[in-house]
């Protein structure tokens, strides 16, 4: 739990209707920012907006498709329209596909990538102006221990967070002296959907396959991932820039 209380600043979450996302746009309202909570599922996303509601947080909707042109700056809008400014973008929607390279068609090569790094890369872009008008912010990626290092059938998912590792480090590099900090958070497994979407397995079966390979021994859940978001959003990580920090269990230790 944060004991820092934020007025009057804005968080934009792409992917918070569900998941990570969801657990950081809630975190953020609970820390007071006003929160745009970005996704494409108008049910899931109107119950995380009435559960900030009924927490006493302040917060609207930015529906649509990250993968759509035209949707990032959507987004911006939806944020500076409604609450006057954008000081923190979370970009957490993502989208993955279980797939070696000769198994990945160009569809699904094309839907990861259209999601994972064109929709961040140009929400991202749009939000940029936004955060220079008020005096600077912070990006923080959801990246993935995948972005770190491989994986065995998951070509496209394992290059587009690659492409998110390093476009978090060169656009951190870029904005720097703007007062604007850019930077990714790593997951490894983490008890969400999105870890056990896509498989011919239960998910006790799922569990059990990863917790060998995580040194602590459990899977988190997505709150815990929503911590590390809020305090990279925050200026008590101010000198924090550019980099990609893993949350895993000590899996990319050994």
């Amino acid at each position: 739990m944060s004991n820092t209380t934020y007025t009057n600043r804005v968080a934009l979450v792409t992917g918070a209707s569900s998941g990570i996302g969801r657990a950081c746009a809630l975190r953020l309202a609970a820390d007071g920012f006003a929160v745009v909570v970005g996704g494409r599922n108008a049910e899931r996303a109107g119950a995380a907006v009435d559960e900030i509601s009924a927490a006493g947080g302040t917060v609207t909707t930015a529906l649509g498709d990250v993968a759509e042109p035209g949707y990032g700056e959507a987004a911006v809008a939806t944020a500076v329209g409604t609450f006057g400014r954008l000081d923190v973008l979370v970009n957490a929607a993502g989208v993955i596909t279980r797939a070696d390279a000769e198994e990945t068609s160009d569809e699904e090569w094309h839907r990861v990538m259209s999601t994972n790094v064109d929709g961040l890369f140009r929400t991202s872009r749009a939000a940029l102006p936004a955060l220079r008008s008020a005096g600077g912010g912070a990006i923080v990626n959801i990246s993935s221990t995948n972005g770190l290092v491989g994986a065995a059938g998951l070509a496209a998912y394992c290059a587009s967070k690659g492409a998110v590792t390093n476009l978090t480090r060169a656009m951190a590099l870029d904005h720097a002296a703007e007062g604007i900090r850019i930077n990714a958070v790593c997951p490894g497994a983490v008890d969400t959907h999105m870890l056990y979407s896509e498989r011919d397995r239960t998910v006790d079966e799922v569990r059990a396959m990863n917790l060998p390979d995580i040194p602590e021994g459990r899977i988190p859940v997505a709150e815990e991932i929503a911590h590390l978001v809020a305090f990279l959003a925050d200026d008590r990580s101010r000198h924090i820039n550019g980099t990609n920090l893993s949350v895993d269990g000590g899996y990319t230790a050994a």
